[in-house]
């Protein structure tokens, strides 16, 4: 039978569930067990597609095309496979299934509610997701927080599960924050709070993750363990550390992999562990740290380039270097917030992917300013058109080039829509998304960091760059160094700059700890090699 996990998050949202989620996968999958995992969103959106990244943070895509929760990312990071659209369930998609089912009289007669047929559906789906992916165990994250009102019918349906599978088949474990106040003190009775909310609602959690600043005392512990009605053995503590990667280690020393096999009735079996061991040493062990510039419209929220960032981090640890990583909006350097001056400090930039006009001026402006420098720079989907219209702006001489995107208008439409995107009418899950085959030009800088064609990396956009206008940036330096199946540019490089590389793909989704992209890798290889030219 299936073994399932379920955890839950209390006291406040971004706790790093998804990192506990991902830390247990990893364990139990090093462990020899087939594990995965399912991120449950309590939203109404059938999923992420539409949300502004300041509501929600990065919408990470999938391998066959779905838009989803940014754990996913956490997920695919730690437990190196792929995940689908199937492991992000929303509430969108079930009341969206329910509607459908009774509209086709699937429920005739009855009087159709959220308890049973809601939390029936539920139950369908994550059972659905185990007999898929043919999982062992399969690890499921309740988004959001105990207590909120959209979040109950997810729990109702888990309560339901244990007693379905059975005990020994099924675990519920609570992440929940201690915080430490002024004078110091780790004040736990957050904790005591968000379980007995958990209690209310008919879920006793078998194990309890206590995420503070500081691991707990053998007190602290005991204190949580009565007032949470389980053994002290059942309290793990998961400080604050530097590396998200390490969150692993420090749980399997805790004993948590253990206790889990205990519970569910898993043979007992020790996780091979040696090359994590060796990526988070690197992580803590570097010659210099480069400072790069990430510039975007979304970088008040952080989240909003998780994947980039942690691809960085990856291949950073890889090279041996730290990371120094100057966060600027782009709407700051439209308005005079932002002195240009400043980039001359920088060692490298990133242009950010996004969508929409805000911000755009203040990105054009830096790519032409680091293009003339001669250093480093890297775009990412809307950060290469962007590239694209700076090289046709200055170099080609249009002055007007735009995107269609900011410009309908434009007389230069360097980068115009998707021909067969004119005629969508529904915005959400409509992009061109998921993985695409790319073919890539020899003698690139490209081709020199993959080195294979052809390559399989994700995308998300409408907007590509024009045909029409490959022969004229040819001609002003810009390489079309990649090129799909369905004929589009997916690669610019710069002829005679060190490093002038934009790419129309994501390759930081398919980025891993001990496999990092080849792109950010090579981008930050070069950054190495022009500092030391200078």
């Amino acid at each position: 039978m299936v073994k399932y996990i379920f955890v839950t998050g209390g006291v406040l949202s971004s706790l790093g569930k998804g990192v506990v989620v991902g830390s247990i996968g990893l364990l139990l999958e090093r462990s020899g067990f087939n594990t995965d995992t399912v991120k449950i969103d309590p939203y109404l959106n059938v999923d992420a597609g539409t949300m502004n990244p300041y509501m929600h943070g990065e919408v990470f895509v999938t391998e066959d095309g779905g838009e989803t929760d940014l754990d996913l990312g956490h997920y695919e990071r730690f437990l190196g496979k792929y995940m689908s659209k199937l492991n992000n369930i929303t509430a969108g998609q079930i009341y969206l299934s329910v509607l459908e089912k009774e509209r086709r009289g699937d429920y005739l007669g009855q009087c159709v509610q959220v308890v049973p047929h809601v939390t029936n559906e539920i139950k369908e789906r994550i059972r659905h997701v185990a007999k898929a992916r043919g999982a062992d165990v399969l690890i499921v994250e309740i988004g959001g927080t105990v207590g909120d009102i959209e979040g109950l019918p997810f729990l109702e349906a888990i309560r339901q599960m244990k007693l379905e599978e059975g005990p020994s088949n099924t675990i519920f474990i609570h992440v929940a924050l201690a915080p430490i106040i002024t004078t110091g003190e780790l004040k736990t009775k957050p904790v005591q709070h968000s379980v007995q909310e958990l209690r209310r609602i008919g879920i006793q959690p078998d194990i309890i993750i206590v995420r503070s600043g500081r691991a707990l005392n053998d007190d602290e512990r005991a204190k949580i363990a009565l007032y949470g009605n389980v053994p002290p053995k059942a309290v793990f503590s998961d400080p604050d550390t530097d590396s998200i990667y390490e969150v692993p280690l420090i749980l399997y020393k805790e004993g948590l992999l253990s206790y889990i096999q205990e519970l569910l009735g898993l043979p007992r079996r020790e996780p091979e562990l040696s090359d994590w061991v060796d990526f988070v040493e690197k992580t803590k062990k570097y010659r210099r740290k480069v400072n790069i510039a990430m510039v975007g419209k979304y970088t008040k929220v952080r989240d909003s380039y998780i994947s980039i960032v942690e691809a960085l981090r990856h291949a950073a640890a890889h090279l041996g270097i730290g990371l120094n990583l100057e966060w600027i909006e782009s709407t700051d350097i439209e308005n005079g917030v932002y002195d240009l001056s400043r980039a001359g400090e920088l060692e490298g930039a990133i242009i950010l992917p996004g969508f929409g006009r805000r911000g755009t001026l203040g990105k054009i402006e830096f790519i032409k300013r680091f293009r003339e420098s001669g250093k480093p720079i890297l775009g990412i989907c809307f950060g290469m058109q962007l590239m694209v219209v700076e090289v046709a702006r200055n170099l080609l001489g249009l002055k007007d080039a735009n995107s269609t995107e900011l410009d309908p208008n434009t007389p230069h439409p360097v980068v115009d829509m998707i021909p067969w995107q004119k005629n969508i009418e529904k915005i959400g899950g409509t992009m061109r998304l998921g993985a695409r085959r790319i073919n890539l030009v020899r003698d690139s800088i490209i081709w020199g960091l993959y080195r294979a064609s052809p390559i399989y990396e994700r995308f998300r956009h409408r907007y590509t760059l024009n045909l029409k206008y490959v022969d004229q940036l040819e001609k002003a330096g810009l390489r079309i160094t990649g090129w799909s199946d369905e004929g589009f540019a997916e690669v610019v490089e710069l002829n005679n700059h060190s490093f002038f590389l934009g790419v129309q793909f994501h390759p930081e989704f398919k980025s891993r700890p001990l496999n990092p992209s080849p792109v950010y890798k090579g981008f930050l290889q070069a950054v190495l090699e022009a500092a030391r030219s200078d």
